[in-house]
């Protein structure tokens, strides 16, 4: 998960694009709407979900909307306050992560993707974890909240994200953009505004 410097990372960080509502990149509402929507629609595909890991989990907001939901973050601060908030949360090293083959239903890289110079490491390590029918939904900014974060290395739209998927042996099933439908005005003009790519593994 190659990223900035640890520097990048710091409380000013975190108070900067999650708490302060001026230049957060983080909408509460919108996480709670978007766990709901995933979780009814892997209800309507009957796609099981017992084990979901959020990796780049944050501060935690995913996995307080899903309390059996784990999360995992390369940054200890993130860790720590996901804890203090009683979720499951676990420190990650760059591109490993902590568990067996095969034992996650879902999964979720919601902003996170967008940070990585090299996604092939990650992705692959998720590919890993992931059980056969399980399936992966990832966020990325629009074209001004890519701008928003000093961080961000990688713009990705629908076709890149499809490019992508197909690379590492994935099928994209669906795409889906917040807020609203897709719009190029919205990617311009509104921070929060993300494309989700829900893909699975190809057979």
């Amino acid at each position: 998960m190659q990223s900035a410097s640890d520097q990048w990372f710091d409380e000013a960080y975190y108070q900067r694009y999650y708490f302060d509502k001026k230049t957060s990149v983080v909408d509460t509402e919108h996480v709670n709407r978007l766990g709901a929507f995933v979780c009814s629609y892997l209800s309507y595909v009957r796609v099981p979900v017992r084990r979901v890991l959020d990796v780049g989990c944050g501060i935690g907001d995913m996995l307080v909307f899903r309390p059996d939901s784990i999360g995992v973050d390369i940054n200890q601060l993130d860790v720590e306050y996901c804890r203090q908030r009683g979720c499951v949360a676990y420190e990650m090293p760059i591109d490993k992560l902590p568990f067996e083959d095969g034992c996650f239903d879902s999964v979720l890289l919601d902003n996170v993707l967008e940070h990585l110079a090299d996604p092939f490491p990650l992705l692959t390590e998720i590919k890993r974890v992931m059980r056969k029918d399980a399936v992966l939904l990832i966020g990325v900014p629009g074209v001004k909240g890519q701008a928003a974060d000093p961080d961000h290395k990688v713009f990705y739209n629908e076709d890149a994200l499809t490019r992508l998927a197909d690379k590492l042996g994935f099928n994209v099933n669906v795409m889906l953009h917040s807020p609203l439908w897709k719009s190029d005005y919205l990617s311009r003009k509104v921070r929060q505004y993300c494309i989700y790519s829900q893909w699975s593994l190809k057979r």
